[in-house]
């Protein structure tokens, strides 16, 4: 789906906040309430908005304790290919699927140390695992930008060609 000006505009409202209004967002672009909550269902129905949620501090709800879980999975047991597997674990935030030698990452949030170490015990039946406790995050995870135009000035529409 090729964006213009106007859903981008929109994708950064919500992102920052997914609970102003249509009439807020039409506001704040510009354009009619109308206009917005069709470019919203729009971007929901082709899947480039995948859902709204609020955003957790899992220090606020008691889960102290985060890390990064590098996995290197065995075969069919890996969790990227059966992630059904381990969907149900509280402890893990998400998992990201990787190229190279580590298949993949695992965000997990535990209480304590000790529960953490149980919980890469468990991991261990998935494949090798390697963990590095998170400290802070210094850049906080933020929402999708759009991209800068490409030198030269215009941007190019999907599929077509530039001539020498």
């Amino acid at each position: 789906m090729e964006l213009d000006d106007l859903d981008w505009a929109l994708l950064d409202h919500l992102q920052a906040d997914a609970r102003t209004s249509y009439n807020e967002l039409a506001r704040r672009v510009g354009a009619s309430a109308p206009t917005v909550a069709a470019r919203v269902r729009r971007m929901e129905e082709s899947e480039v908005i995948t859902g709204y949620r609020a955003e957790v501090d899992p220090s606020g709800v008691g889960l102290g304790v985060q890390a990064l879980v590098r996995m290197k999975c065995y075969g069919p047991r890996c969790i990227t290919l059966r992630p059904e597997q381990i969907s149900d674990w509280p402890e893990v935030l998400g998992v990201l699927r990787l190229t190279g030698d580590i298949c993949s990452l695992v965000h997990v949030a535990t209480p304590d140390v000790a529960r953490l170490e149980r919980l890469l015990e468990r991991l261990w039946e998935y494949g090798e695992t390697a963990s590095a406790m998170i400290l802070s995050w210094p850049v906080p995870m933020r929402g999708v930008r759009r991209p800068p135009a490409p030198p030269g000035g215009a941007r190019e529409r999907p599929g077509s060609a530039t001539r020498p």
